[in-house]
């Protein structure tokens, strides 16, 4: 039992260096150039693809859709932004989400204390406040990779728990209780990349024959799909008692996910199989936590690559979901 607290306690640690260090890179990237990342956002929008392609840049940067998301809502509220500008913008905020994962199925956290080493030095070497910020980046990207590496570890002996195992098998077989399981884990760390982590840790380790992932990919999936909506939540409570359009943005970002979500889960085998195509061959314990990265970029990218074309409808659809309080409907 005590061995038990210890693991979960272990895992929360884990969990909590993951959110501060990606906290702490997003505040100093802001911090250091939060006017040119604004100025971005306000200039590049010119377009759908322009506003896309910024939407996944600035999140990259930035390792966080939400912050991006929270900014598009606050641009909205104060004029900068349009309703048909800022949607383009949050469906490549989804794209950009993905670089964490596909970071972490590459192994980068090796680096990790030459990260925070390299921050700590930055910090104390530079004297002007932009250097430091820098430094302060470098070292919550360090931190992050820390944080996962943690859960890694703790999550070895927690797999080995029959209750776990026996809740394992339950998604296994049901990609509505795998789904709703995303949906809870994002819910209640309120970061969509830790749940990502998570579950590429979880995926990763070896079943009863060594060879295939405890989970499997089909299985992965759904989790993965959940926690795609998951996140959504965040926009939602950030256009709380804001104006009509920060609103519909924050509905853009739920239908986006919880459309491209449905369809997944009704092509499960044939998105698996598109998802086993683009990634490496091997042992499954050994290649998963790439497949897993893999399947939320094709994702993302895909239903982006849907909805682009469709974001006049996607406008009016928002619009006429939530009108004017002033001014009849619009039709679909």
């Amino acid at each position: 039992m005590e061995q038990g607290f210890q693991v979960l306690l272990q895992v929360f640690g884990g969990l909590a260096l993951f959110l501060y260090g990606t906290d702490s890179l997003c505040r100093a990237v802001q911090q250091g150039a939060g006017r040119r990342l604004r100025s971005l956002l306000a200039r590049c929008t010119a377009n759908p693809v322009a506003g896309l392609l910024t939407g996944a840049a600035v999140t990259a940067v930035l390792q966080s859709s939400s912050a991006v998301t929270v900014m598009v809502i606050a641009f909205l509220a104060a004029g900068l932004l349009q309703l048909r500008q800022a949607v383009p913008v949050v469906f490549g905020a989804n794209i950009g989400t993905t670089v964490t994962a596909q970071l972490l199925a590459f192994r980068v956290e090796s680096w990790r204390y030459l990260l925070l080493f390299g921050g700590v030095l930055l910090c104390l070497a530079c004297k002007d406040w932009r250097g430091r910020c820098v430094g302060e980046a470098v070292f919550g990207f360090g931190l992050l990779f820390e944080g996962v590496t943690v859960m890694r570890s703790a999550m070895e002996p927690l797999l080995q728990s029959p209750l776990l195992r026996l809740e394992l098998a339950r998604v296994q077989q049901s990609p509505l209780h795998g789904l709703l399981a995303g949906v809870c884990m994002t819910l209640t760390v309120q970061s969509s990349s830790a749940t990502v982590a998570l579950l590429q840790s979880m995926a990763a380790q070896p079943g009863a024959d060594g060879v295939h992932s405890l989970l499997g990919l089909t299985a992965a999936i759904p989790i993965l799909l959940g926690d795609n909506i998951g996140t959504t939540i965040t926009a939602v409570l950030a256009a709380i008692g804001q104006g009509r359009d920060a609103k519909r943005v924050a509905a853009a970002h739920a239908i986006f996910n919880l459309s491209g979500a449905a369809v997944c889960c009704a092509l499960l085998q044939p998105f698996a199989a598109l998802v086993r195509l683009c990634s490496p061959t091997g042992a499954e314990c050994a290649v998963i936590a790439r497949q897993i990265a893999n399947a939320h970029t094709l994702f993302n990218v895909l239903c982006a690559l849907v909805w682009l074309p469709l974001t006049g409808q996607m406008v009016r659809l928002v619009c006429a979901l939530l009108p004017d309080k002033n001014r009849p409907e619009e039709r679909l």
